[in-house]
Order: C-alpha cells, then structure tokens, then sequence
C-alpha cells in the first residue's frame, strides 16, 4: 500500500499519498511533483509525462491528495500539507492534467540556474501570470491556443497561473491560512512572497494544460473572499512596537502624513514613561544580575 503522511493541524487533516517508485531518506532530491488529484486516470497520464521528460528517482519524489471522494481537501490546505513535506530543493505544485512536451527536466534545471542569477531573491516561478494591469506573460499550449509566447523571459510577474508553479523550498513560503478553496492561490502565494521579500517569475518551460479554466459562483465567491482578506492585510494601520510607533502606508503621501502623525506620540512616549502600558521603574519587577547573565530576563529598557 502507498505511504501516507497526515497533516497534524488541519480540521480535515490532509492525506498525503506517496507513490511506489520513491527515493530514500538519503538521496538528494531535487524536485517534489505534488498535485490535488480527483482523476486518477488523468494523474497517472501526468506521472508517465513526467516520467518520460527526465523527473525520475531518485533526484525526483512524487506526491499528491486524493480528491477523487465528495470530502475534499482545499487547495490551499492541500498545497501547505505538501509543501510542509516535501525533501526537494525545488517543490512543483501542478495540476493533473498538465503534460510535458519537448521541454524536459534539464530544461527546466537550466531555466531555474539561470533566474537564480537574474534574481536570487525569486522564490517563485510559473509558466503564465500578471506583470501589470491589463498586462500578460505567458509560455504554455492550452485550449486558448498552442505554442503561447507573450512576454519576454523571465518575465516578473505579480500573480501566477495554478496550473504549474515551482516554489523554491528554502525561501520557506506557503498559502494564506484564512483562505480556503481553488481560486486564486497562485495570486495569494505571490503575496506572501512579496511580503517575505521574494519574487515570482514566468519562466521559457514548454508544457501542455489541458484545461482553459473556467469561472462559476466558486470563482466569483472565492474572488470576493481574497479580495476582502488582502484589503484588509494590505490596508494602511499603526504598528506600535515596544520601542517606536510606525504609520504603515503603500502610497507616498500616506507615509508622509503618517510621519507627521508620528511625531507628536514619539515624544510622549518619550517623555512620559509611566503613561497607560509603560512599565513604571519604581514598581519594575528587580532584575538579577545571574538573569541578566544567562539570557532569562530583559536587558533594562534603553529606547528612552
């Protein structure tokens, strides 16, 4: 029988299945193949793509979700679980039905060695995505048309299309944990790339997507649902630390009059120590030196 992995903290825990075929605990493991699958069929044809095109043990491991029930696991709960357990260097989120063509795995080594010199920072790479408003790049065959070129590459790219997305494992990135569903995670993952300091790039890697895509109400709900979590996230706020109070804005002149709001309070906590949540020196719970020493106990405050 397949090994499988749960994923401990999930309310339906993820069910992560292990084909035979698979590398050892001590092989070096440059690329994981994980999928959502609910075709076997269509899994097994994608396996035998990849296969064919050079990803095979042990430089390779293959995982995916059984979807194939009524009780399915989301992609973005999905995709964590299997980007938590991935060996690889590199981790291939793709879908079932995607199929190599004439581009192989060296091709895509090639690729990767190349934007690591472009951009070392990149953390994502795709084969379709946004560059700018009303702006495309893209390097796939799919229904909307064979041998897709738009763009030059590598082409960076503020949202990725679903269907085949390398993650470099090292750059320690994942989905939103407060969404939920099968749209518009490739845009999410971007995100938190962005935020993390990293960047996501379309890439020249030749495939096949079976699929045009399609939108229904789960495609407009969910769009809904990621626009209000990424208003609120990227939303303008305060950020008070221990040691400063920051005004956060995107835009120029929201850092400038957040600047100038900022003033006024810095001196007041300055000034005022034993104001509403500072901690008076009199009543400062008395500090050892032994505490000091080893680390168990703060330094006294030097912000002042």
């Amino acid at each position: 029988m397949p090994r499988t992995i749960e994923h401990p903290n999930a309310a339906r825990p993820p069910v992560i299945v292990r084909p035979y075929g698979q590398p050892g605990p001590d092989d070096d493991i440059r690329f994981s193949i994980c999928t959502l699958v609910n075709d076997r069929a269509q899994y097994e044809q994608m396996r035998a793509s990849f296969k064919a095109g050079g990803f095979e043990a042990p430089g390779c491991e293959y995982m995916f979700i059984d979807n194939t029930g009524t009780d399915q696991t989301c992609a973005y709960r999905g995709l964590n679980a299997m980007l938590n357990a991935a060996r690889g260097r590199h981790v291939i989120l793709c879908h079932q039905d995607v199929r190599l063509l004439t581009d192989r795995r060296d091709t895509l080594v090639a690729r990767l060695a190349a934007l690591d010199l472009v951009d070392p920072a990149w953390a994502l790479a795709g084969n379709a995505g946004g560059v700018s408003p009303g702006t495309l790049a893209v390097r796939i065959t799919d229904p909307h048309g064979a041998d897709q070129r738009v763009g030059h590459f590598p082409a960076r790219v503020m949202s990725l299309d679903e269907n085949f997305i390398v993650v470099r494992r090292d750059a320690r990135i994942g989905f939103s944990a407060d969404l939920s569903g099968f749209h518009f995670y490739g845009a999410d993952i971007c995100l938190n790339a962005d935020i993390m300091g990293h960047s996501a790039y379309v890439i020249d890697f030749h495939l096949v997507h079976l699929s045009a895509g399609k939108k229904n109400g789960a495609f407009d709900e969910m769009e809904h649902r990621f626009r209000a979590k990424w208003s609120r996230a990227l939303a303008p706020r305060w950020m008070q630390t221990t040691c400063s109070l920051l005004r956060l804005s995107g835009d120029t002149i929201g850092q400038i009059t957040g600047r100038l709001a900022e003033a006024p309070f810095r001196k007041l906590s300055r000034r005022l120590p034993t104001a509403a949540g500072w901690t008076k020196p009199e009543t400062a719970a008395p500090v050892a030196a032994s505490d000091i020493a080893v680390g168990t106990a703060p330094a006294p405050d030097a912000a002042g």
